[in-house]
């Protein structure tokens, strides 16, 4: 148990923890802190109060004391400093040349420290700017690089909805947000539609995501069979918020789908998860009902789309695309004269007979009248033997 103290050093960023070591700190409270960036000052965000379970890494740091009229006049200087060393900063990011923007800086209390914002395409090599900067501000120079999200966060403004930045409000810090989220809610998948003014997905698509994730457990998804008062039917649309499902039923195809609740439906094929786009039947005409390997009559949609995509017969077996040329007769080979050529005539194939000398006695000299040359006496068309360092060619001149 560990008694603690949350401080803010931004209008709207992280709550920090220190031992307040004994201080009556109400809420509001300036308070000076020492941090990692040296001696800051802060406001008090959460009173003090004890964390049960809670185990630091490092022992807290204590609060230094609250803060007297000339540390709020110190900050007041600080932050008139901060607006010159803007435009000096400016300056001399065009005087380098270099494809950065500046958006804020920040002196600490102590001044021991300058803090440079900037957001780029790409890395910047910046060592010529700090040394110059340096030389005009006789501190220590800090920039950094930081992204989009952060931006909006710094410069504010106002959303689509026309309320001002959820980050620039009451957002401590960003939450990851993924496009899954807007499908699951069934929202336009259209990025200009979801996408706040940082050009990322808004934030608050993460608002209402566990509430959508508790109905979908208990919703059917589009395209599932279920057992509606009325009959048996496919879900064709899902409304999460109200409960209410569109299903065509098999009995009415052609009417419009009726509109049943969810806790009035019996589940009986597909899943749970309703929610997103639509589902959209098979294209063609419907088909009258059919029966599965376990004899339960299914929708007709269901029997059109699983006949096509199986494409299976009456003999179970698929059948195969027929080729071109495929079954066409071989025309007979014939000899020079124009007939068909003995089978005792033709020559053997087998590698132990394609000489002469290896055929056998019976066997008839190559070249004779009305039989087929045997292979091993046609000429030879391939490459021509390699001689290493001339050996084996003929001489010339001979």
């Amino acid at each position: 148990m560990a008694l603690i103290v949350g401080v803010r050093f931004k209008t709207v960023g992280k709550v920090y923890y220190f031992d307040p070591d004994g201080l009556d700190l109400p809420l509001g409270e300036k308070v000076i802190v020492e941090t990692t960036r040296g001696i800051e000052c802060g406001e008090v965000a959460l009173e003090p109060r004890e964390l049960e379970g809670e185990e630091f890494a490092h022992p807290l740091k204590k609060v230094m004391r609250v803060a007297t009229k000339a540390d709020l006049q110190q900050v007041e200087e600080n932050l008139e400093r901060q607006k010159k060393a803007f435009a000096i900063a400016q300056e001399k990011i065009e005087k380098h040349g270099l494809d950065m923007t500046l958006i804020d800086v920040e002196y600490t209390f102590d001044g021991n420290k300058i803090l440079f914002y900037f957001t780029a395409e790409g890395r910047i090599d910046f060592r010529e700017l700090v040394k110059d900067m340096a030389s005009v501000f006789r501190t220590r120079i800090e920039l950094r690089q930081i992204g989009v999200r952060d931006e909006a966060k710094l410069l504010g403004g106002l959303g689509v909805c026309g309320r001002p930045f959820c980050c620039a409000t009451f957002l401590d810090e960003f939450q990851p947000v993924s496009i899954k989220m807007a499908k699951e809610q069934g929202l336009s998948l259209n990025p200009t539609k979801i996408s706040g003014t940082c050009g990322r997905l808004m934030c608050c698509l993460k608002y209402e995501q566990e509430a959508y994730e508790d109905l979908m457990k208990t919703t059917p998804k589009a395209g599932s069979l279920v057992e509606t008062p009325e009959g048996r039917g496919i879900v064709t649309d899902v409304n999460l918020l109200t409960g209410r499902l569109s299903v065509r039923l098999d009995q009415f195809p052609d009417a419009a789908p009726g509109v049943f609740h969810r806790d009035d439906v019996t589940l009986l094929r597909g899943s749970r998860g309703g929610g997103g786009r639509p589902f959209r039947e098979p294209r063609g005409e419907r088909q009258e009902a059919g029966q599965d390997r376990e004899g339960e009559v299914l929708s007709s949609g269901f029997v059109a789309e699983e006949a096509t995509k199986s494409g299976a017969t009456e003999g179970g077996a698929r059948p195969k695309a027929a080729r071109p040329g495929r079954g066409r007769p071989r025309p007979p080979r014939t000899e020079g004269n124009g007939t068909a050529p003995d089978a005792a005539s033709r020559p053997a194939r087998n590698s132990g007979q394609r000489n002469a000398g290896e055929a056998g006695a019976g066997a008839q000299e190559p070249g004779a009248a009305g039989e087929a040359k045997p292979r091993s006496t046609r000429p030879y068309r391939g490459r021509k033997p390699y001689h290493p360092r001339g050996e084996g060619k003929k001489p010339q001149g001979e």
